[in-house]
């Protein structure tokens, strides 16, 4: 199963819409996708229509050790997407999970115990910040795919979020790669939002996608939905847009599913 965390330790930058759009539209193309909301706020889970009452288990429980990844998926109304929901009692086990020897490596062992073609990709989405929680999803990890906001902090947050990649492949997974680097809130009435992500493409190169994020109101809508953007409006232009994005991914993963 490809794994792939969605990462960036500023908050607002379209983690969290970026990753139940991009899983939307990977299930879309067939592919057996799961999303975990590894966020304690729950964003993901509330945009893909999963009330706070049915999340009985959670990925609090897979990180303390008390549910398995199978047995805490649910499925959305999305065919082929499942999720793992989260809750606020996730904020707390950063601090449950310090005097835990292997504590950085929860959530990659509980999907090394996934059977086999259960699912054919993993979206983690992580929080705004470069705690455990997102620890953990790097570890689990193959590959990060990191939001970037086009505004003027966004090149010196980025060069923190590459540091904390490279002290990771060091010291728990050094096969963790940077799958690419995704423009978003892109405004083009705005000289600076094309100056960012100028200074962007020249400093990351082909690490960049082509595929940029514009702002735009319907993707803000469709949350309140619980309903992605591609299936609340399909044909506005974030959605345009993030199918665009979704088929770069594809073309940048293992041309064979079972690979990773």
């Amino acid at each position: 199963m490809i794994r792939i965390a969605i990462a960036n330790q500023k908050g607002g930058v379209g983690k969290t819409t970026t990753a139940i759009n991009l899983a939307t539209a990977l299930a879309a193309t067939g592919w057996r996708t799961l999303l975990i909301d590894l966020d304690p706020q729950g964003n993901a889970s509330t945009g893909l229509g999963i009330a706070t009452t049915s999340r009985d288990v959670t990925t609090y429980d897979i990180l303390a050790g008390e549910s398995s990844v199978v047995d805490a998926a649910q499925p959305t109304r999305i065919p082929r997407l499942d999720i793992i929901p989260a809750t606020v009692d996730l904020s707390g086990s950063e601090v449950e999970l310090v005097s835990v020897e292997d504590r950085t490596h929860r959530l990659d062992r509980a999907l090394d115990d996934v059977p086999a073609g259960q699912w054919d990709i993993c979206l983690i989405d992580c929080p705004p910040s470069l705690g455990l929680l997102t620890l953990n999803a790097l570890t689990a990890a193959n590959s990060l795919l990191v939001p970037l906001q086009c505004e003027f902090f966004a090149l010196e947050g980025l060069s923190q979020l590459l540091q904390t990649v490279e002290r990771i492949r060091a010291r728990f997974n050094p096969d963790l790669a940077i799958l690419g680097v995704a423009l978003t809130m892109f405004d083009r009435r705005n000289r600076l939002t094309d100056q960012v992500s100028a200074d962007v493409r020249e400093c990351l190169g082909p690490v960049v996608f082509d595929s940029v994020i514009p702002r735009n109101v319907r993707l803000s809508e469709a949350p309140s939905h619980g309903l992605p953007a591609l299936v609340y409006d399909h044909r506005c232009s974030g959605s345009v847009a993030y199918i665009a994005l979704a088929r770069e991914v594809i073309a940048r993963l293992p041309s064979l599913r079972q690979a990773a």
